[in-house]
């Protein structure tokens, strides 16, 4: 298996472009299941960069759907320290517009189905810091190459999480508003404290592509809309990708990140069931070997 240090997760279209070279699939099994699809990984900009659809090719998972735990536990397998997310938002703020990226430095998880939130329990206990729940250095260094590229960039915002598939009522967007949120999606959690489980550093380049439902002249949000703009800012993702990889293809920095779970795992060692040990290896292989 090929060992890959950094990874993309987001639409199919990231990966098609003519500077992604070398281009293998991996189909990897984990024991939360297949991931959202084959593991694309290629050279771009010198470095093996991973790409992951995280709704598969063709969009078929719905957000609930998604298979959060085998898509970050499978890009652990492959190596991965560094996951950029690429999403689309919707703005809950005027200054936030249509075609603008936002790097978020907080997260509201106001999802409710059981989308798999943690890799741990059958007998292991962690509880991991989430404070802070983007690497403050990997958000720094992307929105530094979006600026780079000519991206209008907003570095920092409150970024909430909603269930999905439907887009919010105009009420429901209206408190969000009020609580001070600053952009709203659907994926987002538990994709970025898994990473956090995992031990990589995580952070999204968040684009907008419309104001939700809440402004007064602007269009409503819908499927159209949002392909609309993603589409007009595909290349500037890849650009700012593309840059980005560049960066931090320089220096293989250490990063709190790496060592998320060293102060978060509370469980005895020999209260630790050995197939829990076993199926969590690649999380947890370091702390008990």
């Amino acid at each position: 298996m090929e060992s890959v240090r950094i990874a993309v997760i987001g639409g199919s279209g990231l990966y098609d472009m003519p500077e992604l070279t070398d281009v293998t699939e991996e189909r990897l099994e984990t024991p939360f299941g297949p991931p959202s699809d084959a593991i694309r990984i290629g050279t771009l900009a010198g470095q093996r960069v991973a790409f992951l659809a995280r709704h598969g090719r063709g969009h078929v998972h719905l957000p609930s759907e998604v298979p959060y735990r085998a898509n970050i536990y499978a890009l652990k397998m492959l190596g991965v320290q560094e996951v950029i997310s690429v999403s689309a938002c919707g703005s809950l703020k005027e200054t936030l517009a249509p075609g603008h990226v936002v790097v978020p430095d907080q997260l509201v998880d106001w999802t409710r189905d059981n989308r798999g939130r943690t890799f741990f329990g059958n007998g292991l206990v962690a509880h991991i810091s989430a404070a802070d729940p983007f690497c403050p250095r990997l958000s720094a260094l992307l929105a530094d190459a979006v600026a780079a590229v000519g991206g209008t960039v907003h570095r920092g915002g409150v970024f909430i999480t909603t269930e999905g598939p439907r887009f919010a009522t105009r009420a429901e967007s209206a408190l969000y508003r009020s609580w001070g949120y600053d952009i709203i999606g659907m994926t987002t959690a538990p994709e970025a404290f898994l990473a956090r489980e995992a031990e990589m550093c995580y952070a999204v380049m968040a684009h907008v592509t419309d104001y939700d439902v809440w402004h007064e002249s602007e269009a409503d949000v819908s499927v159209e809309l949002v392909l609309q703009t993603l589409s007009a800012n595909i290349r500037l993702a890849q650009e700012a990708l593309i840059a980005l990889v560049q960066r931090l293809g320089r220096a293989d920095e250490d990063c709190a990140c790496h060592h998320a779970l060293a102060d978060a795992l509370i469980t005895a060692r020999q209260a630790i069931p050995p197939e829990t040990l076993a199926r969590l290896q690649p999380i947890v292989g370091k702390y008990f070997a």
